[in-house]
C-alpha cells in the first residue's frame, strides 16, 4: 500500500468542503491496483498567524512518524509527494464505522482515546476535534488532521481531557522512554527535515515533563483549551 500511495497516479474525485485548507478526496491507481486517499496540497494551505506558511503538510508527516514510533498506529499512512496541485500531504483514506456515535464516543474512558490524549500532549496538538476520530469497523481507532502541531509554546487544545492530571501508567512511562531514545537515534533524522530544531527541542521538553511529573497535562489557563467548533 505504501508504494501505491507514493508512486500511483492521483485522480481528484472531490473536495471536503468543511475543511479550512484544501482537502481533496482522491483515488490513487497503479495498473489494476487502486486505493482511496486524502491529498492536501501545500498550495491550498491557508496562512495562519502562529504557524509558518507552507509547512502544515510537513507537520502531518511528522505526526505520523511520532505515532508510528510510539507504536500506537492511530495515524493512517501519511507521506509527502507531488500531486496534481503540487507537493502535499497524502494520507490513506479510512472508512469510519458509522454505527458509532462520536458525540458519545469521545467522552468515554477508552484506552484508545487515552493513547490519543497522550499522543496529542507530545505533539502539542492545537486542534483535536471530535470529528478527527475515525473508529473503523474492525475496532481500531484512527485519527486525522495534524497540521497545527509541534508549536514551541504550550497550545494543547483538545476535546479529550478525561485524563487531565491523572497518573501515567508504567506502560505509558516505558513508551515515553522508548520515544525519547528514538528521538536520539538516526531513525528520527527525517524529523529534522520536517520541523525546526526549536520545535524538536520543545517536543523533547514536553516528553521530559510527562516523564518527570508522571501526570497527564492539565489545560493551560492562558490558552483556550477546547477547539471551536468542537466537532
Amino acid at each position: 500500500m505504501t508504494n501505491l500511495l507514493e508512486s500511483g497516479e492521483i485522480t481528484v474525485e472531490g473536495r471536503l468542503v468543511d475543511a479550512s485548507n484544501a482537502t481533496l478526496f482522491v483515488t490513487i491507481t497503479d495498473g489494476d491496483d487502486s486505493t482511496k486517499a486524502i491529498y492536501k496540497p501545500v498550495a491550498g494551505e491557508r496562512p495562519l498567524w502562529d504557524f509558518p506558511d507552507g509547512n502544515l503538510a510537513s507537520r502531518e508527516r511528522a505526526a505520523y512518524i511520532i505515532d508510528h514510533a510510539l507504536g500506537f498506529n492511530h495515524v493512517p499512512k501519511t507521506i509527502l509527494r507531488d500531486g496534481p496541485f503540487g507537493i502535499g500531504m497524502v494520507q490513506q483514506w479510512i472508512d469510519i464505522d458509522e454505527e458509532i456515535d462520536l458525540e458519545n464516543f469521545f467522552r468515554m474512558n477508552d484506552p484508545r482515546l487515552r493513547e490519543v490524549a497522550l499522543f496529542d500532549a507530545i505533539i502539542n496538538n492545537t486542534d483535536r476535534k471530535i470529528g478527527h476520530l475515525i473508529p473503523e469497523k474492525g475496532g481500531h481507532l484512527y485519527i486525522c488532521d495534524h497540521g497545527v502541531t509541534f508549536h514551541t509554546e504550550d497550545k494543547l487544545r483538545t476535546v479529550l481531557w478525561q485524563w487531565a492530571g491523572e497518573r501515567i501508567t508504567t506502560a505509558e512511562f516505558e513508551t515515553l522512554e522508548s520515544l525519547r531514545r528514538y528521538l536520539e537515534s538516526r531513525d528520527a533524522n527525517e524529523l529534522h527535515d520536517l520541523l525546526t530544531q526549536e520545535e524538536i527541542s520543545a517536543m523533547n521538553v514536553r516528553i521530559e515533563k510527562l516523564i518527570s511529573t508522571s501526570l497527564f497535562p492539565e489545560p493551560n489557563p492562558e490558552w483556550p483549551h477546547i477547539p471551536w467548533p468542537p466537532f
